[in-house]
């Protein structure tokens, strides 16, 4: 089973001004494509080359001899995930049945985008934060370099991705700038219930 890039969503230029269409040229077209070559290259002819994406990730998690197959099959998994998590005139207040956990579990939204945008900023280097479903309690979690919730039982249900290629183009060093965009902006809350939902199926 040959792994694949998919393709975005929307339009590469569909998200500027808060990410430009040079971003997800090169995001997309040369990072994210770099990993699914890698990734086929390396299961290319091994007991995985039939696998799924998902269970390539489940099987060489904290295997130091085949790291290279994690890091590169976590990132194109990431990636993808992260096209969804936003969207066209996007962002802003949550909706849906995401909304009421949120409040119940943050207290409020904007708690939520405060310890939120606080995990991607806390990200030492590269890597993502997450907001997951755990014990069914939303939680915020960040992860290193390719590291992914999935790899440990745990539900995405949004990302943000941190590495600088994610936002460099288009906000230099300001992080902190790139995430308010995503939240007033980009967020996809019909994704993130969708993933509430089918978690919860």
């Amino acid at each position: 089973m040959s792994i694949t890039l998919p393709k975005l969503p929307y339009n590469n230029d569909a998200l500027a001004p808060y990410i430009s269409s040079s971003t997800l040229d090169f995001h997309h077209g040369k990072h994210h494509n770099t990993y699914v070559t890698n990734v086929n290259k390396l299961i290319e002819g091994t007991e995985l080359a039939n696998d799924t994406l998902e269970d390539i990730i489940k099987k060489t998690v904290n295997n130091a001899d085949k790291i290279g197959i994690f890091n590169n099959a976590a990132q194109v998994w990431n990636h993808t995930f992260y096209w969804q998590s936003m969207q066209p005139n996007g962002g802003g207040l949550a909706t849906g049945n995401i909304a009421e956990k949120i409040n119940a579990n943050f207290g409020s939204y904007d708690r939520f985008v405060e310890q939120f945008k606080n995990a991607g900023l806390t990200q030492f280097g590269s890597g993502w934060a997450w907001l997951v479903l755990k014990n069914n309690q939303l939680e915020i979690i960040k992860t290193a370099n390719a590291d992914t919730p999935i790899a440990h039982g745990i539900t995405p249900l949004l990302t943000v991705d941190v590495w600088e290629h994610a936002y460099y183009l288009d906000y230099q060093n300001g992080r902190g700038g790139y995430l308010d965009a995503f939240f007033q902006h980009l967020i996809n809350w019909e994704f993130a219930n969708a993933n509430l939902l089918e978690s919860q199926g």
